[in-house]
């Protein structure tokens, strides 16, 4: 009975102590500076990435910001690391979501955004 006993108490440790996460690519248009740019020909070249994230925290259900906004917070951080200037522009551009679930109780999100710097050579 005692071993039982323990063997139930190690178990209920191990499953309230372990924690669950949730990674997911947000494939859709993010493109919040609604530029359109083709490229169609051989007229620019790629001269780095940018990345920006953003993580949000939610304690019962209840957090500091929406996901909507964490996702629209990456994507400023990534255009402020960016430094574009001249004819430099951001392409490829997308979103991917980390949830982190410590317990029920207690979430982490962290949201990143990553795109392809290009600068125009014509």
């Amino acid at each position: 009975m005692k071993k039982v006993f323990l063997a139930s108490v190690i178990t209920a440790c191990a499953f309230s102590l372990s924690s669950c996460g949730i990674s997911q690519n947000l494939t859709t248009n993010q493109n919040q500076n609604q530029t359109s740019v083709v490229l169609s020909q051989n007229n620019y070249r790629i001269i780095g990435k940018a990345t920006g994230s953003v993580t949000g925290t939610y304690i019962l259900g209840f957090g500091n910001i929406r996901k909507k906004t964490l996702r629209s917070n990456a994507i400023d951080e990534m255009t402020k690391n960016a430094n574009l200037n001249g004819s430099q522009a951001l392409v490829n551009t997308t979103v991917k979501q980390n949830v982190k679930m410590i317990t029920p109780l207690y979430i982490q999100v962290e949201i990143t955004a990553t795109g392809n710097i290009i600068e125009f050579t014509e």
